[in-house]
C-alpha cells in the first residue's frame, strides 16, 4: 500500500492502538471520549487496561491490525516498535516521542532511522502532539483539547504543537473537522497532508501555521489543488521578521528579503495569509461556515454611528468596496437615519425583527457580493434587552439566505457574543465573527482568495523552476557585457563605447552630448563616485574621467525624457527558482521601498498587477498633467528579461536593472549588474553596444 493511501487510512481508521504509559493512557481516554466508533486498544506489557480500554501485552496479540497508533515510548524501543508496525501492515504512527533531530547530530541519526523503519508507513512526527479528527471523534493526543464532534469543517496544520493545543479551545465557534500537529515532519510534511486533505469532502477550508516549507514545489501543487477542489487555504506564517538569506550585492536584498518570496508564493496560489491566531480562526470560520464572498462589494449594518464608521474606516484600508444602496431602501428607513452604506438602522427598528426584513430584502436586490451585521450581545448575567438583537440576527439571517449571500454577524469585540449566540448564529451558515478587525480582514482575504481563485481557474500558475546548483562560483559581468547580452535579448540599452579615461572625450563626441561616464566592475557606482551623468561637453567628460575609479570606462548617450525609474531584479532563492523583484527604482531605492515580488515563471497579467500594484505607477500613468509613461514596453522588458533568466537559469545568480527608465515611448536598460558563471558561449569580446 501506498504511504498516501496509508495516510488516509491513519486520518481516518477505522480501528486505533495505544501503545507505551501514561500519556498513551490519557490519549487513550480521550479517544474514548470523544466517541470514537471502532475498536479502542492499548499495548503495554504491565498494564490491564489502558484509559479504561482494553491493553494487550505485545502487538502480536492485538485482535487486528490497528489502522492508526499513538506511539509513546522512549526513542529507541520507537525504532524498534515502528519497524513492527510496519511489518505488521499498519497504516500510521503518530510518534508523539521526542529527541530526534530536534537534539542535534545523534537525533538527526535516530530520526533517520526511525523513517528508514517506517517503510510505506505513514508517520506523523516524532516529537509531535498528534492529531484530533472530530468528523469521526479519533484523538491520538496526549492533551487536554476542546473542540467538539462535527460533521465538516475546518482542517489546521501546524509546526507548534502548543499552538495547535490552544486553537483547540477557542470560544469561536470554529468548526474543526482535523487538528494535525506536524512535530519534526522527518516523513511527512505540510504538503503531504494538503495533498490528503484536498480530496476529503468533510474540510471545508484548511489552516495552516508554516515556520517555514521544506519542499516548496510540492507545497505548490498540493496548496493548488486544494484551491482548485474549493477548499481555501489560510496561512500563519511566523517569522517574517527575519530577513533569512544573505544580502547580495544588489539592491534587491533590502527590498525583497525570504518573507516577501513566501508571500509572493502565497499571492502565485491563491493563499489568504493572516497575522494572528484569531485572524486565522475569524478568516477560517467565515470560509468554513459562509462560503467566499463573489466580490469585494459588501453590505453592512448595524444601529449605531460609530459602528458605522469604523466598518467604513477598515473597508478603505483593506481594498474593500461599501457601495451606495438603491433608493428604494430608503422607503423601510425612520426618519432619522440616513441612507447610505454602512447602513445606520437606528435604534427605531431595533429588535423590529419584521420591518427589519423587507430593509435588508430591499438592500439585497442588486450588486452585493456580501453581507455583515455588527452587534455586540449583551453580558449573559445582564438579563436584559437579548432577544431584541437575536431578532435583528435572524431577520438578517433570513434575509441572507433569500438572496444567497456569504455574511456574517460581527460583534465588534470578541468577547461580546456568547456561545448560545455563535452558535444560532452558525447553524443558520451566516458566519459568527468576533472582533471588528478580524471580521474585515476576514472578508478581505476571502474575496481576494475568491478573484485569484477564479483567475487560477482560466489560467493555472506554471510549476516554479527547478533549478540546478551552480556548477561553478558565479562571476560579476561588467556593465558593458551585462548590456550586450541583454541587447541580445531583444532590451533597449543606452548607445556606448567601451573606452578608458585617456579616450573618453573623442568616444563622448562621436556618441554626441549629453553622455553619461561610468567606472565599470563597480557594484554601486553612485556610492563609489563612479557614475557622473549630464556631461555636456569633451571637457567636462575629460575631467571627470581623470577622477573616475578603474581603468576600464563606459561612455553612453544621456538617456533623456524619463517618466519614471524603475528596478528590476531577478535572483536565485533556494527553494523558490528565481525570484523577480519589481520596485520603484534610482538612488533611492531602498527608502523608498515600494516593491513587489512574483515567482518565475510569470506571465503578462501578474507582471501588469504587480507593476500598478506600485505606488510609482501613478507617475507612470501620468501624474499630474504629466506625460504617461509607456506601461507596455516596461512589461514587455520585464518578460524579456524574465526570458532571458529562464534561458540561463542553471548559470544565473542575479540580474538586476537599476534604473530601467521609462519613457512615453519605451523603456530603456540604464544600468545593469549580471552576476553567472562564465561561459564560451556568451563571452562578450566588444565593448561596443
Amino acid at each position: 500500500m501506498t504511504r498516501q493511501a496509508n495516510l488516509k487510512r491513519l486520518l481516518a481508521p477505522k480501528c486505533v492502538a495505544f501503545i507505551g504509559g501514561d500519556d498513551a493512557a490519557i490519549a487513550a481516554g480521550q479517544c474514548a471520549r470523544m466517541g470514537f466508533a471502532g475498536p479502542i486498544w492499548g499495548v503495554n506489557p504491565k498494564r490491564a487496561d489502558l484509559g479504561g480500554q482494553p491493553c494487550f501485552a505485545s502487538l502480536a496479540d492485538l485482535p487486528a491490525v490497528p489502522d492508526a497508533v499513538f506511539l509513546a515510548v522512549p526513542r529507541q524501543a520507537a525504532i524498534e516498535t515502528v519497524a513492527a508496525l510496519r511489518d505488521l501492515g499498519c497504516g500510521g504512527v503518530v510518534c508523539f516521542t521526542a529527541g530526534f533531530g530536534e537534539l542535534g547530530a545523534e537525533g538527526a541519526a535516530l530520526e533517520r532511522d526511525l523513517v528508514t523503519a517506517a517503510g510505506e508507513m505513514a508517520l506523523v512526527g516524532p516529537n509531535c502532539y498528534g492529531l484530533l479528527n472530530f468528523v469521526q471523534g479519533a484523538a491520538l493526543w496526549p492533551f487536554g483539547f476542546g473542540g467538539g464532534r462535527v460533521e465538516r469543517g475546518i482542517a489546521l496544520i501546524t509546526q507548534s504543537g502548543m499552538l495547535g493545543s490552544n486553537l483547540t479551545m477557542n470560544r469561536r465557534q470554529a468548526p474543526l473537522a482535523y487538528v494535525i500537529s506536524a512535530g519534526n515532519q522527518a516523513m511527512l510534511g505540510i504538503e503531504d497532508y494538503l495533498e490528503v486533505l484536498a480530496d476529503d469532502p468533510t474540510v471545508d477550508a484548511i489552516g495552516l501555521h508554516i515556520e517555514g516549507l521544506r519542499d516548496v514545489q510540492r507545497f505548490s501543487e498540493a496548496a493548488l489543488k486544494a484551491v482548485q477542489a474549493g477548499r481555501p487555504i489560510v496561512v500563519l506564517k511566523s517569522g517574517s521578521s527575519e530577513i533569512g538569506r544573505r544580502l547580495t550585492v544588489s539592491h534587491t536584498g533590502s527590498l525583497s528579503g525570504r518573507d516577501e518570496v513566501y508571500q509572493a508564493l502565497f499571492d502565485r496560489l491563491g493563499i489568504i495569509r493572516v497575522n494572528s491566531p484569531a485572524q486565522l480562526l475569524e478568516t477560517l470560520k467565515l470560509l468554513a461556515i459562509a462560503g467566499v464572498p463573489r466580490g469585494r462589494r459588501l453590505m453592512g449594518f448595524t444601529a449605531s454611528g460609530g459602528d458605522c464608521t469604523f466598518l467604513a474606516d477598515h473597508a478603505e484600508r483593506l481594498g474593500l468596496d461599501f457601495p451606495a444602496p438603491a433608493s428604494e431602501v430608503a422607503q423601510h428607513l425612520p426618519e432619522i437615519a440616513t441612507l447610505s452604506n454602512p447602513l445606520d438602522y437606528t435604534t427605531v427598528l431595533w429588535g423590529q425583527g419584521e420591518k427589519l426584513a423587507g430593509l435588508f430584502d430591499a438592500a439585497f436586490a442588486r450588486g452585493i457580493d456580501g453581507a455583515l451585521l455588527v452587534q455586540d450581545y449583551p453580558h449573559p448575567d445582564l438579563g436584559f434587552g437579548k432577544e431584541y438583537y437575536l431578532a435583528d440576527a435572524k431577520a438578517f439571517m433570513a434575509a441572507t439566505k433569500r438572496a444567497g449571500l456569504p455574511a456574517a454577524v460581527v460583534s465588534g469585540l470578541p468577547e461580546n457574543m456568547d456561545r448560545e449566540t455563535r452558535r444560532m448564529i452558525a447553524e443558520g451558515r451566516v458566519a459568527p465573527l468576533q472582533g471588528l478587525s478580524e471580521a474585515m480582514t476576514a472578508f478581505a482575504g476571502a474575496a481576494a482568495h475568491g478573484a485569484r481563485r477564479a483567475e487560477i481557474a482560466d489560467n493555472p500558475p506554471a510549476p516554479l523552476l527547478t533549478l540546478t546548483a551552480l556548477s561553478e562560483a558565479a562571476e560579476d559581468f561588467n556593465e558593458c557585457q551585462g548590456k550586450a547580452l541583454l541587447k541580445a535579448a531583444g532590451l533597449a540599452v543606452p548607445e556606448g563605447r567601451l573606452t578608458n579615461a585617456a579616450g573618453a572625450p573623442t568616444a563622448a563626441a562621436k556618441l554626441g552630448f549629453p553622455v553619461a561616464l561610468k567606472g565599470l566592475g563597480i557594484a554601486h557606482k553612485s556610492e563609489a563616485g563612479a557614475v557622473r551623468l549630464g556631461l555636456t561637453s569633451a571637457q567636462e567628460v575629460a575631467e571627470a574621467a581623470a577622477q573616475m575609479p578603474g581603468e576600464s570606462l563606459l561612455v553612453e548617450r544621456m538617456v533623456e525624457g524619463a517618466v519614471a525609474e524603475l528596478l528590476v531584479s531577478i535572483r536565485r532563492e533556494p527553494g523558490f527558482g528565481l525570484v523577480l523583484v519589481l520596485a520603484s527604482g534610482g538612488v533611492l531605492v531602498e527608502l523608498v521601498g515600494d516593491a513587489r515580488t512574483l515567482l518565475l515563471p510569470t506571465d503578462r497579467a501578474d507582471v501588469e498587477a504587480a507593476l500598478d500594484s506600485l505606488k510609482v505607477s501613478r507617475l507612470i500613468a501620468g501624474h499630474r498633467g504629466q506625460r504617461p509613461g509607456d506601461r507596455s514596453a516596461i512589461v514587455d522588458a520585464v518578460l524579456k528579461l524574465c526570458a532571458f533568466a529562464e534561458a540561463n537559469k542553471d548559470r544565473l545568480e542575479e540580474l538586476e536593472v537599476n534604473p530601467l527608465m521609462v519613457l512615453p515611448d519605451g523603456a530603456v536598460a540604464a544600468d545593469v549588474l549580471l552576476r553567472m558563471t562564465p561561459s564560451a558561449d556568451h563571452a562578450v569580446e566588444s565593448g561596443q553596444q
